[in-house]
């Protein structure tokens, strides 16, 4: 089995305070997050963002394995996690996540790529944890 970690530190109040995101490794130490980053557009991080970007990762490693798996190796595999907050009641959901991305590999059978992507996009592991709708818009270039 393997763990990782990420921590965060949270000071004050809901909209006067803030805090800081790290992860094991240190790729993110301290960085700031806090009610403007999250729901101003102010400076900073915030958990949407960085769920964004884990999914795109994930995603795009899963798309590797799945082109690996059909003897297909891509060129570039681009994703973008678009990661949806709606209100709901007081508080917020996340009820969606939008994932774009653009897979090339030159010379591969097109319906091919769109079954790796599909088959990705059911097998990554982010993909299974987020209860979310999960959306996606594939840009194929063979």
């Amino acid at each position: 089995m393997i763990k990782k970690s990420g921590s965060a530190h949270w000071h004050g109040g809901i909209k006067d305070g803030g805090g800081t995101i790290s992860t094991q490794t240190g790729v993110l130490k301290e960085a700031p997050y806090g009610f403007k980053s999250r729901f101003e557009g102010g400076p900073g991080t915030n958990p949407e963002e960085l769920i964004g970007a884990a999914h795109a990762g994930c995603f795009s490693m899963a798309l590797s394995l799945m082109l690996g798996n059909a003897n297909m190796k891509a060129e570039s595999i681009d994703t973008t996690a678009t990661v949806s907050l709606d209100q709901d009641g007081d508080g917020f959901t996340i009820k969606a996540v939008h994932l774009d991305t653009t897979v090339k590999v030159p010379g591969a059978d097109k319906a091919a790529v769109e079954k790796a992507v599909a088959d990705a996009k059911a097998g990554c592991p982010v993909s299974k944890l987020l209860k979310a709708e999960i959306t996606i818009t594939p840009t194929v270039e063979v």
